[in-house]
């Protein structure tokens, strides 16, 4: 984060459309963010994709930002909200489940394999299909309950619920598969 950083002053600037303001809040806030978008992105380039895509409707919406509330929030919001409108248009999201099949399904946490301290686990979430991973990053992430969800994504509460299960699922048996394969010596 950039040191003498008066927000204020930098969320003025952008309103006025000023080129140096808005390089400021974004390289201020550029961490925070990319933290977000990686972990409902594919891949490093994706994640760079929704970044910007979020910092231009934050630079053309920023009028609509209430100033009597923190600003990391709403940027969070964007930022989540470009991701899953970059999903919804380029990979075909939601991927709706048959209902019949979204009811047989029984919402239970499952015990995941330890994991080392050092471990990084987002390349691991990165594997998760799309509709799952941000089904996935909502809930468990963000915190999001299934009917909000829902409304955000287009799709049913009992899909939302279980492309949760089929994503803890899906990512069990990543983790598993990745400490069971041999490890080699020279």
């Amino acid at each position: 984060m950039l040191k003498n950083f008066d927000l204020k002053a930098v969320l003025q600037g952008c309103q006025r459309g000023n080129p140096r303001s808005q390089r400021k809040l974004y390289e201020h806030f550029y961490g925070y963010a990319m933290s977000i978008c990686l972990r409902y992105a594919q891949h490093r380039e994706e994640a760079v994709e929704i970044l910007n895509d979020a910092f231009f409707k934050v630079f053309t919406h920023l009028d609509q930002y209430n100033k009597g509330y923190p600003f990391q929030p709403w940027l969070r919001r964007i930022l989540i909200n470009t991701a899953i409108d970059y999903h919804r248009h380029l990979h075909n999201l939601p991927v709706c489940l048959e209902l019949r099949e979204a009811l047989e399904v029984v919402v239970d946490d499952m015990p995941m394999p330890p994991l080392s301290e050092d471990e990084d686990v987002l390349p691991i979430l990165q594997q998760l299909p799309p509709a799952y991973r941000i089904v996935f990053n909502l809930s468990v992430m963000e915190g999001y309950h299934h009917h909000e969800i829902a409304e955000m994504l287009g799709i049913s509460a009992s899909t939302s619920r279980s492309n949760l299960v089929r994503a803890k699922e899906k990512l069990r048996s990543l983790f598993i598969n990745k400490s069971c394969k041999p490890v080699k010596t020279n």
